[in-house]
């Protein structure tokens, strides 16, 4: 099952973005955010940016999914992060509990090897924090490889109408 809205207790809110914010200052990042795996944006961290962020959440999590897929295909369980390089701006996303995805963009001004390890530290921090609030809200979600069918078609129908003429 996934989880349609988030609701978030202001002690939650408060100790996502600590280390949002924690994370952004410390690896020397542009922008941070925190999606699930449908693509909600849970939180963000830094100025704002040039490009549609509902958009970009979403292929965020479809491309954490295509990737789940591919780590089956090959054998693996899943690929708990995925890093992506372009010639000025970089992005790191790595899974938290219950399908939560963390997103950093970053460029030249960091390296990748001090973002990875602030990343790091931040997922534990941030994975413990989604197991509270869901312990709080009494909700269990499902392992994150059982993805209902109608769920893969929505998301397949989403990025099709984004790439539309």
């Amino acid at each position: 099952m996934v989880r349609a809205e988030w609701a978030i207790f202001e002690e939650d809110y408060w100790a996502i973005n600590n280390v949002l914010e924690d994370l952004l200052k410390s690896s020397r990042s542009g922008f941070v955010m925190l999606i699930d795996r449908t693509g909600q944006l849970i939180s963000q961290c830094g100025p704002d940016v040039e490009f549609d962020l509902t958009s970009f959440a979403s292929l965020c999590a479809a491309d954490f999914e295509a990737n789940y897929q591919l780590a089956k295909l090959i054998g693996e369980k899943d690929f708990s992060t995925l890093f992506h390089q372009g010639a000025q701006d970089s992005m790191y996303l790595g899974k938290i509990a219950k399908g939560v995805v963390l997103v950093v963009l970053f460029n030249k001004s960091t390296t990748l090897g001090l973002v990875r390890l602030r990343v790091k530290r931040a997922m534990e921090e941030l994975d413990n924090i989604i197991e509270t609030l869901y312990e709080k809200l009494e909700y269990r979600n499902e392992e994150y490889d059982e993805i209902d069918e109608a769920f893969t078609l929505g998301v397949e129908a989403e990025i099709d109408s984004l790439f539309a003429d």
